[in-house]
């Protein structure tokens, strides 16, 4: 896959994935695609060599993974690490207000939104629906409205002059999103509308909606910015950019070597769930795989989480380090934190550094101000749920849990490279 081919398509995965079902949904096609089996949890597995086989959880998390040809044991697996969920906007159980003939949605913040610039877009809704079906059976189904369907309006300037100056956010009375005008006299109510969608999108006639996880999303497509197209300016760039990039590594890769893509949810609030980073999902699937050889196979494995990295802001130099600065389009930024909020060390920060060296690709390192708090990632996590040497790595990017983000054009695939390397090169320490 050449540069531009890459981009264009990642553009495509990010506009059809307005959440993690959906994310996931996408990854699954594209690997029934390339030849991948799905694996079920409640099933016994019987695996064979140089197969590619996929496991969902949740319809929100995925485990990916090729076996090679040799025995995971004496080989080890090179793992890559990303997440689905991105900060957001949900719409609560009980969500319907009606005030002065507006009809709006009560939202729950998930995740450290940064909530601004949720005001004055063009908003849609997607999630999971969990329904009744005509035939009595509980189902699940996925659904996106896709055309913009609300909107935050903000409090206009007159009504409040120190919007510029002092404007705060509370998330209870400020964010409810408008949907549409209604009557006094009506009595539509939400479920109606999600049953009357559910029926226009997928022919799905229902009984019942039993319940839901909703998310508003910005309806505006992923697209490139900049007068030479430098950049690329997305929702939920964090972390789909690594999910999508670490999918084509894996399809991509070549050769006798076991190779793994882990995609977890809840990663925004801690991965502390069935399905997050915190949780079995990894370890059982690998349990099932590597069998009782699975402490050997790990202590000859490594994990790159891959999530994105603040760039260094040029209206807020001040914010990064003076000797850690990472600028966009400038290569992969391997992340370094001693308190082990990133679990790179100098060995597998190493072992990137030495494939991007040979293949002539540029790479930047990053360390938070010593004055200021650090972010963390799935990589710690994963390190101290498998004991696996574990590299934290990412794109640099603006507008870090914005509703609509920026990263460069050349980082995405200069990473891609590199991981498709990493997880068919034969000898890794």
């Amino acid at each position: 896959m050449e540069h531009a081919e890459f981009n264009k398509d990642l553009l495509k995965f990010l506009t059809t994935s307005p959440t993690p079902w959906h994310a996931v949904a996408t990854m699954k096609q594209r690997l029934d695609a390339a030849g991948f089996q799905a694996l079920d949890e409640r099933e016994d597995w019987t695996l064979a060599p140089n197969q590619g086989y996929y496991v969902i959880r949740n319809g929100s998390s995925m485990v990916a993974f090729r076996t090679g040809g040799k025995d995971v044991k004496a080989s080890g697996i090179r793992m890559v690490g990303a997440h689905t969920d991105s900060p957001c906007l949900k719409v609560k159980p009980n969500p319907e207000l009606r005030r002065k003939g507006f009809f709006q949605l009560g939202v729950e913040v998930y995740g450290g939104v940064l909530l601004n610039p949720w005001f004055d877009r063009d908003l849609s809704l997607a999630g999971r629906v969990t329904v009744l079906d005509e035939d009595d059976k509980v189902r699940d189904t996925l659904v996106d409205f896709r055309k913009p369907v609300a909107f935050i309006p903000s409090l206009a300037i007159h009504l409040d002059r120190e919007a510029n100056s002092n404007r705060t956010v509370n998330a209870q009375t400020d964010l409810p999103p408008l949907l549409m005008q209604v009557p006094e006299s009506d009595t539509t109510s939400f479920l109606d509308l999600l049953s009357q969608q559910i029926k226009d999108e997928s022919g799905l006639s229902i009984r019942k909606v039993l319940g839901y996880e909703l998310s508003f999303y910005d309806a505006q497509a992923a697209s490139f910015v900049g007068l030479r197209d430098e950049f690329i300016a997305s929702a939920r760039l964090d972390n789909l950019l690594s999910c999508y990039i670490g999918l084509q590594a894996l399809l991509k890769a070549s050769g006798d070597e076991a190779a793994l893509l882990v995609c977890n949810d809840h990663e925004e609030v801690g991965s502390m769930s069935a399905e997050g980073a915190q949780g079995p999902f990894l370890t059982a699937v690998l349990d099932r795989w590597a069998g009782p050889g699975k402490a050997r196979a790990i202590a000859r494995s490594m994990m790159v989480s891959a999530d994105n990295a603040h760039g260094v802001h040029p209206n807020y130099m001040d914010k990064h380090d003076e000797n850690h600065g990472p600028i966009l389009n400038h290569g992969p930024v391997i992340k370094v934190n001693h308190n082990q909020r990133y679990a790179t060390n100098s060995r597998s920060a190493a072992v990137y550094r030495h494939i991007s060296d040979e293949l002539g690709l540029p790479h930047q390192t990053f360390v938070v101000r010593s004055d200021m708090g650090c972010g963390s990632t799935i990589g710690p996590l994963t390190a101290g749920n498998l004991g696996v040497t574990t590299l934290d790595i990412g794109v640099p990017q603006f507008g870090m849990h914005s509703i609509r983000e920026l990263v460069g054009t050349e980082d995405s695939f200069t990473l891609f490279r590199v991981l498709t390397e990493f997880m068919q090169r034969e000898q890794v320490f």
